[in-house]
């Protein structure tokens, strides 16, 4: 029999809904995706089981997936981002089967990806591409009802084309996170934001005359840098990519090696999406009273079971806040238990950002519907038309209105004939 839900509390749904409202609110995007949907059904008949943070934001996806004509299920892609009322909402006031508890350990966590596929979802949605794998390793059998994948963040995208460098990848991808209205808005201003309210939530510690060391100079890493700047913080960038780093030295932040930075920074963020990038080495070259977070998807960024093993001692100060003990008697602090801080530590983005990244999910869907058997098992990006639309029904929603190229302007363009007057 097929479990129907797995939440933490179900009388937590009054809660849940109110958050849910208001983060509708602030969702236009989606909102005017949404009502379109309603009319035309765009997705009757079709099962989507989403692996994405059980959120105030998500909630409003998954209402308009449904509205659309799926059976939509869900669990959370991450064992500490589930808002708990959210969830218990979902199940109780929108009928949508939900697996998701905050705090739940790694076999709880992958019962629930395995729930969601045992409704035998048609499309997929992941954050992490947690899903996705789970069907390439432990139920293969089901890749051949898959019309197709949508893949939220850079984590998992970088994953995807691994897989499909490989040729291990069975199923069509769209990599909604490399949407220009994904990576350069969520990336740099959710996150930007959300990792600095992370922070600040976990430790109530002042940034303004702090060092702050941000690892990774992607659009996550300009967004954290641009934030901690703006509260007063001098910002450090280490980095890999000659590129990127120097981009962060024309930006005004001092670029080092890591090992440099570390006896220097106060506050350390990896923002990667690589592994040990804040390794037991750097570490142990911290100074007294540390803190260091991660806001890359996966707890991969920081060695945490190297400190685990290193660390004299070990207890918790705070709700997201560990204080491991060193055998040369320095304290390091990790937030989040080295999760992602903005969804282990606060609420994630805001909802006016996710509003453009959930609106390319729902267009992810009905592109699946519309070129379903057309599509060969590699990653693909939304066509750029939908991602203007977005761009433009968000720039009507803030009230801005911009400017048209007249007939010359495009002829112009398109011609080689005319140059030098």
């Amino acid at each position: 029999m097929i479990s129907k839900y797995d939440v933490k509390d179900l009388g937590l749904a009054e809660k849940g809904k109110l958050k849910i409202e208001w983060a509708a609110q602030q969702m236009q995007v989606l909102a005017s995706i949404k009502q379109r949907f309603e009319k035309e059904k765009p997705l009757k008949n079709l099962t989507i089981g989403a692996c994405l943070h059980i959120t105030s934001e998500t909630a409003n996806l998954l209402i308009a997936l449904k509205a659309a004509g799926a059976t939509v299920v869900a669990c959370a892609s991450n064992p500490l981002s589930t808002q708990d009322s959210v969830a218990a909402s979902l199940v109780k006031d929108f009928d949508i089967p939900t697996f998701a508890i905050k705090g739940e350990d790694s076999k709880l966590y992958y019962r629930h990806l395995n729930a969601v596929l045992d409704f035998h979802p048609q499309i997929t949605m992941d954050d992490g591409a947690d899903l996705v794998h789970e069907l390439h390793t432990k139920r293969k059998d089901q890749l051949k009802e898959i019309i197709g994948s949508s893949e939220e963040t850079t984590t998992g995208v970088i994953r995807l084309k691994a897989m499909e460098k490989d040729g291990a990848l069975k199923l069509p991808v769209i990599a909604v996170n490399d949407s220009d209205t994904k990576h350069l808005f969520d990336n740099r201003y959710g996150t930007g934001q959300s990792t600095i309210d992370g922070v600040i939530r976990a430790t109530n510690v002042l940034l303004a005359g702090k060092t702050l060391v941000v690892c990774g100079y992607g659009w996550c890493g300009r967004g954290i840098a641009m934030r901690a700047k703006g509260m007063g913080a001098k910002v450090t960038v280490t980095e890999v990519d000659p590129i990127k780093a120097l981009e962060a030295a024309m930006d005004g932040f001092e670029v080092m090696k890591i090992e440099d930075a570390a006896p220097l920074g106060d506050i350390f963020v990896s923002a990667t999406g690589d592994k040990h990038v804040i390794s037991l080495d750097v570490i142990k070259l911290l100074k007294d009273g540390a803190i260091i977070a991660n806001s890359g998807h996966f707890d991969v960024e920081i060695d945490m079971a190297g400190l685990e093993k290193t660390a004299k001692t070990k207890r918790r100060l705070r709700e997201s806040l560990d204080e491991y003990v060193m055998p040369s008697g320095k304290k390091v602090h990790v937030l989040g238990e080295g999760r992602l801080v903005n969804l282990a530590a606060a609420e994630g983005h805001p909802a006016e950002v996710m509003d453009m990244s959930f609106a390319n999910q729902a267009m992810a869907a009905e592109f699946f519907v519309k070129n379903k058997g057309k599509l060969e098992a590699k990653v693909y990006v939304l066509p750029k038309e939908l991602d203007q639309e977005v761009a433009s029904v968000k720039l009507k929603a803030m009230g801005i209105s911009i400017d048209k190229l007249t007939k010359e302007q495009e002829e112009y363009l398109s011609s080689w004939t005319e140059g030098t007057q």
